[in-house]
């Protein structure tokens, strides 16, 4: 499972637990939250209506009360509010009043009247001087039928001459609670799905930097040229830039000791043929043996030379991890330059070049491509028959520049197929000399700059086939 979908899922985890957590309390705590804000109501009212009757109850004129007859009548009045999206049709209480024995005198259902209510928690706790409530189901398997009681003491001075009930059934307050539970599990889910886009926003970014770097990292480990992405200024753009400085200075001391290595290698060759030249001029000889010896010695020097230059550009291309100013670069242009700069090696061999171009431009650095098509031209001229034709052409393929130069030789040997991009391996030429062995590497090198590559093979009607590829503009 990639990072970026273990983080997402173990964000949404933490998210989603704690927003299951905060929802299963907020939604639980609602029923008990307006229950209790009822509740609070209710004790109000039958404090307040306690003392109003106080003075009928002591009297006792509850039965000829005009402000209980009010009360009666009111609980019977219809009404048609809308509260809070809920239609509400009647006045949905209840009030009794007991004496200090715990008959009931005063019923506004006028259904209670002479019964007995002392043992009822609310009757019975109110006349021992205590807070007297309790919660009854007219149903006992339905919580939704139960009926909330809340009384208040009837006083005579200090002494307890009766209690005032109301009563009010839960279900009345249940579309409200059903409401707020509603709108907290709508609201939440909101919040849950904007955390879930957050956590999805901040996964992606993350896994795209990381991904970013990872393909920075398999890029190195095989080889390429691939500069370091735009990382920001970010924990992952600071390792970013440290792997960036890591990998130069690796990269940079593996390459000089395998340089040093390698050059100190193919210059023992020249040097020691240089040596025994010399040593060899030392002694009394004739003209024409001094003359050869002292035009081997300016051979293996100007081979010495060329040896250097050639390795001085290929390390200037291997160092370069992009192009630093790429430019529109005319494909007609270029392949005429490269053709005029093999004039007279061409004209030394009796060889023909012929060019063929599409009128087509890539961006790219103008003088390393001249270079690179030039050492393919030169390894064409040197395994070309005299006479013969070489042809270099270009075509569009697809998104590709396609460059081949062709030549009439031997072709390529089966053995050094696999080895002729390797530095200093070179193939004998059909007048016997070696070539430094680095034009091809150097060609490879300028074609990865322009996100291209190059091969060199047979051809099926004969001689050797090098084909350049490049990213066109």
């Amino acid at each position: 499972m990639k990072i970026g979908l273990r983080i997402l899922l173990g964000y949404f985890l933490i998210v989603g637990l704690a927003a299951w957590f905060l929802l299963n309390v907020f939604v639980q705590e609602v029923r008990p939250g307006v229950r209790a804000t009822l509740e609070d109501t209710l004790v109000d009212t039958a404090n307040l209506l306690a003392v109003l009757v106080a003075d009928d109850v002591r009297q006792g004129r509850v039965g000829s009360s005009a402000m209980l007859a009010r009360m009666q009548q009111v609980a019977r009045t219809s009404v048609d509010l809308q509260l809070d999206g809920h239609r509400k049709t009647s006045l949905d209480y209840r009030i009794y009043i007991t004496d200090q024995r715990g008959i009931v005198l005063f019923d506004s259902d006028g259904t209670a009247t002479g019964h007995d209510f002392s043992r009822w928690n609310d009757v019975y706790l109110t006349l021992q001087g205590k807070y007297g409530a309790r919660s009854t189901r007219a149903d006992a398997a339905d919580d939704a039928s139960a009926v909330m009681h809340v009384a208040a003491p009837i006083r005579d001075g200090a002494r307890i001459i009766g209690v005032l009930t109301i009563a009010k059934p839960i279900a009345t307050v249940q579309p409200f609670v059903r409401r707020s539970q509603r709108k907290i599990l709508q609201r939440g889910t909101v919040l849950l799905v904007l955390s879930l886009l957050i956590g999805i926003g901040f996964a992606w970014w993350l896994a795209r930097a990381l991904g970013k770097l990872t393909a920075y990292a398999s890029s190195v480990e095989a080889g390429g040229k691939t500069p370091l992405p735009a990382l920001g200024n970010n924990e992952i753009g600071v390792l970013g830039r440290a792997l960036e400085a890591m990998r130069a200075r690796l990269d940079g001391k593996e390459y000089v000791e395998e340089l040093m290595h390698t050059l100190a290698h193919e210059l023992k060759s020249p040097i020691a043929a240089i040596q025994a030249s010399a040593e060899l001029m030392r002694e009394e000889m004739a003209p024409q043996q001094r003359r050869h010896f002292l035009g081997n010695i300016l051979d293996q020097n100007a081979r010495q030379k060329q040896l250097i230059d050639r390795l001085l550009a290929l390390v200037q291309v291997e160092q370069q991890q992009q192009l630093a100013a790429p430019a529109p670069i005319d494909l007609r242009a270029l392949l005429a330059q490269a053709a005029a700069d093999c004039d007279g090696r061409l004209a030394a061999r009796a060889l023909a070049l012929r060019v063929d171009g599409a009128d087509l431009v890539l961006r790219g650095d103008a003088l390393l491509l001249r270079q690179a098509i030039g050492n393919l031209l030169d390894n064409a001229i040197d395994f070309a028959p005299a006479g013969s034709v070489i042809v270099l052409d270009a075509a569009r393929r697809g998104d590709q520049l396609c460059i081949t130069v062709r030549d009439s030789g031997a072709g390529i040997p089966e053995f050094a197929r696999a080895r002729l991009f390797e530095r200093f391996y070179s193939l004998p030429r059909p007048d016997g000399a070696r070539s430094t062995g680095l034009g091809l590497p150097f060609v490879r090198e300028v074609a990865i700059l322009h996100g291209g590559s190059v091969a060199v093979a047979s051809h099926p009607d004969g001689g050797a086939c090098a084909t350049l590829l490049l990213a066109l503009a």
